[in-house]
C-alpha cells in the first residue's frame, strides 16, 4: 500500500469513530486493526507489542506525578492562597476579578502543569465570584477556559513532557522556551479583561496596603517555590524531569500534610485516586496513539510529506504557519496527548527539513493545541468552566473567541520570531538550544 492509501485507510476510520463519539484512545486502536488485518507483513498482536513498548519509558512517570502535584496542590487549599496574592497584586484594576482569574492561573500553570486542574480548582472559586461582581457568566466562563490553557505552555507542562521523550528533545530547554510565550498569552488575556471592563463601565478597587501585600505573599511563597524547585533543578543538572515530577509530588504531598495541614487520609485516598484515574486515561491515549504512529511510520506516510513539502520549497515561517494550522485542527477533535504523538512524530522531520529549530517546533506545537482545550467539540476546559457557570457552551463562545483572537496573535509573534521561545533556553542550556 502507498502512503497515501494506509493514511485514507487510517485516518477515515478514525475520523468516522469520533464522530460517533468514540472515546478516542479506542478510536485509535480501532482504526488500526484493518491496517494489521490487510498487510500481510504485519500481524494485530503488534497492537499490543506496541503499546506496551511506548509505556517502557522512563519519563512517562513523570505523567502521574505532576498530576499528583496538581491534585496535591488544590486539595491543600493552594488555590485560596494564590488568589489572595493575585488580588493583592491586581485586584484593584478595573475588572478586578477578571485580572486575579488570569494571574492565578499563571501562578497555578508554574506549580501543576495541568490545565483541567487549573480550570477545575481556580473556576469553582471564582466563577461565582465574578458572577456577583458583575460579570456576565459567558465571560467569567471563558476567561476562566482561556486562562486555564497557560498550565501546558508555562512550566512545568505535561504536555513538553510527553513531546521531550517522544521526539528528544531536552525538557528543561522546552520548560524555559514557554516562559516568554506564556508571560505574553498572560498579558494578552488581562488586556481583553481590562478592555471588557472599560466598556461595561467597571470601576476601580482599592488596592492593598503593603502589610496586606506582605501577607499574601507569605501565605503564597511556599507554594510559588514550586516552579523555582523543578525549573531550577532540571537547570541546574540536580535531578531529571522524572525526578523533578516526584519531588513536586512529595513537596505538595508535605505541605498538605504537615505546613497546612488541610490533607488528610480521606482527603489523601480521594486525591490518589483521581490521579490514578486520569494518568490511566492519559497513559492508555499514549499507547494506542503509538500504535497508530508506528503504522504511518513503517507505511513511509513522514517520508513521504517530507518530499513533498520539500518540492514546495517552504521557509521557517510559511512551515510554522503550517504546523499551527495542522495542530489547530487536530487538537479541535482529540486530546493533546494523542495529537502530539500522530501529528508530531509525522510533521518533526518535515521541519527538521526546512531548518527549523526542535524547541521552536515544540512551543508551536503546544501552543496550537492549547487551543483545543477551548474550542468545541474537544475544549475539555471550557466543558468543565460551563460546568461550574451552569451555562451551555454555545452561550460562552462568543466571548471565547474574544479572549482566543489576542493569543493567536502571540501564537503568530512565536511564530515570526523564534527568539520568543528560543532565547531563554539559549541562555541557560545553551548546550541543548544552539
Amino acid at each position: 500500500m502507498t502512503p497515501l492509501e494506509v493514511s485514507l485507510l487510517l485516518f477515515g476510520p478514525f475520523l468516522l469513530l469520533i464522530f460517533l463519539r468514540v472515546p478516542v484512545s479506542f478510536a485509535l486502536a480501532l482504526a488500526c486493526v484493518p491496517v494489521f488485518f490487510i498487510e500481510p507483513r504485519l500481524t494485530p498482536i503488534l497492537l499490543l507489542q506496541q503499546m506496551f513498548k511506548s509505556y517502557n519509558a522512563f519519563i512517562l512517570l513523570a505523567v502521574p506525578f505532576f498530576l499528583l502535584a496538581a491534585n496535591l496542590m488544590n486539595a491543600a487549599g493552594i488555590t485560596d492562597r494564590l488568589i489572595r496574592l493575585a488580588r493583592a497584586l491586581v485586584g484593584h484594576l478595573p475588572g478586578g476579578l477578571g485580572h486575579v482569574n488570569v494571574v492565578v492561573s499563571m501562578f497555578f500553570a508554574g506549580i501543576s502543569g495541568s490545565s483541567t486542574a487549573d480550570a477545575a480548582g481556580i473556576g469553582s472559586l471564582l466563577i461565582p465570584q465574578m458572577k456577583k461582581e458583575g460579570f456576565s457568566a459567558s465571560f467569567s466562563v471563558a476567561v476562566t477556559a482561556c486562562s486555564a490553557v497557560m498550565g501546558v505552555v508555562i512550566p512545568p507542562s505535561i504536555l513538553m513532557v510527553v513531546w521531550g521523550g517522544l521526539m528528544s528533545v531536552s525538557i528543561g530547554g522546552l520548560f524555559l522556551a514557554g516562559v516568554v510565550p506564556g508571560v505574553l498569552i498572560g498579558l494578552a488575556q488581562m488586556a481583553t479583561v481590562y478592555y471588557y471592563a472599560r466598556r461595561h463601565g467597571m470601576g476601580l478597587h482599592d488596592r492593598a496596603t503593603l502589610v496586606e501585600l506582605a501577607r499574601a505573599v507569605a501565605g503564597a511563597f511556599l507554594a510559588l517555590m514550586t516552579p523555582v524547585i523543578i525549573i531550577g533543578g532540571i537547570v541546574g543538572g540536580l535531578f531529571t524531569p522524572t525526578e523533578a515530577s516526584v519531588v513536586a509530588a512529595l513537596y505538595a504531598l508535605a505541605l498538605g500534610l504537615f505546613v497546612y495541614r488541610s490533607v488528610g487520609v480521606r482527603t489523601l485516598a480521594h486525591v490518589l485516586y483521581d490521579t490514578g484515574r486520569f494518568a490511566a486515561i492519559s497513559l492508555f491515549c499514549i499507547g494506542t496513539a503509538s500504535a497508530f504512529g508506528f503504522i504511518l511510520a513503517y507505511f513511509r506516510v513522514p517520508a513521504a510529506l517530507v518530499a513533498y513539502v520539500t518540492e514546495m520549497n517552504l521557509g521557517v515561517t510559511e512551515m510554522g504557519i503550517a504546523v499551527a494550522l495542522c495542530f489547530l485542527i487536530i487538537g479541535c477533535f482529540i486530546d493533546a496527548i494523542p495529537a502530539i504523538i500522530i501529528l508530531g512524530t509525522v510533521l518533526w522531520p518535515v521541519t527538521q527539513a526546512v531548518g527549523m529549530h526542535p524547541i521552536h517546533f515544540a512551543l508551536i506545537g503546544v501552543i496550537s493545541l492549547a487551543f483545543g482545550l477551548v474550542t468545541p467539540p474537544y475544549g475539555l476546559c471550557l466543558l468543565i468552566s460551563c460546568a461550574i457557570g451552569r451555562i451551555t457552551v454555545g452561550q460562552a463562545l462568543a466571548h471565547v473567541a474574544m479572549i482566543l483572537a489576542p493569543m493567536l496573535a502571540i501564537l503568530l509573534l512565536v511564530i515570526v520570531f523564534p527568539a520568543l521561545s528560543l532565547w531563554l533556553p539559549r541562555l541557560l542550556l545553551p548546550q541543548f538550544a544552539g
